[in-house]
C-alpha cells in the first residue's frame, strides 16, 4: 500500500497529464478529419478540446510545483548561501500558498453558484460544474503540492541538507 501511494504522489499529475492530453489531441484530430472530409464538425468536439486543454493547465501547474520547475527567477540563488536560499525557497512557497488559498475560495464560489443555478455547457448539455471544477481541483493540488514543498524545505533546513531545488518536469 505505501508504494502505491508513493508512486501517486510521485505520478499522479504525470499520468493525468497524460490523459487530457490525449484526450485533446485524438478529439482535434478526429473533429479536423470530419471538418475535411465530411465537412461536417460537432460543438461537442470543440468543448472537450477546450475543457481538456483547461483540466491540462491547471494539473501542469500542479506538477510543475511539485518538481518546483515552475517559473522563477534564480539568477540570486546562484549567489547565496545554503541556509539562505533554503529561507528563499520557503518564503516563496509562502507567498504562493497565500495566493493559492485565495484563489481556492473565490474559484470554489464560482462553482457554487453554477451548480446552484444549474448552468450547462452549449454543446455537450451536462453541467458546467464538471468544468468550472478544474480551476479549484487544480488551486487544491497545487496547495497540497507546496505543504508537501514546505516541509521538505523545513526538514531539509532543519537537518542542513541542500534545498531540493527542483527537477525537469519530463525527462
Amino acid at each position: 500500500m505505501q508504494s502505491i501511494l508513493k508512486s501517486l504522489d510521485k505520478n499522479a499529475e504525470k499520468w493525468a497529464l497524460l490523459v487530457f492530453y490525449v484526450m485533446l489531441v485524438s478529439t482535434m484530430f478526429i473533429e479536423v478529419l470530419r471538418r475535411e472530409l465530411f465537412s461536417y464538425s460537432s460543438i461537442w468536439g470543440e468543448e472537450i478540446v477546450r475543457y481538456s486543454f483547461i483540466y491540462l493547465a491547471w494539473i501542469g501547474v500542479a506538477a510543475a510545483v511539485h518538481e518546483r520547475a515552475h517559473i522563477r527567477i534564480d539568477v540570486l540563488m546562484h549567489y547565496v548561501p545554503r541556509r539562505v536560499k533554503a529561507l528563499l525557497y520557503i518564503f516563496g512557497d509562502l507567498v504562493m500558498l497565500a495566493v493559492a488559498l485565495v484563489a481556492l475560495y473565490w474559484s470554489y464560489e464560482t462553482v457554487h453558484v453554477s451548480a446552484k443555478f444549474g448552468s450547462v455547457t452549449h454543446g455537450l448539455r451536462i453541467s458546467q460544474v464538471w468544468f468550472l471544477a478544474a480551476v479549484p481541483i487544480g488551486f487544491a493540488l497545487v496547495t497540497f503540492r507546496l505543504i508537501q514543498s514546505l516541509i521538505r524545505d523545513f526538514n531539509d533546513l532543519r537537518h542542513g541538507n541542500p534545498v531540493f531545488e527542483g527537477e525537469q518536469l519530463f525527462d
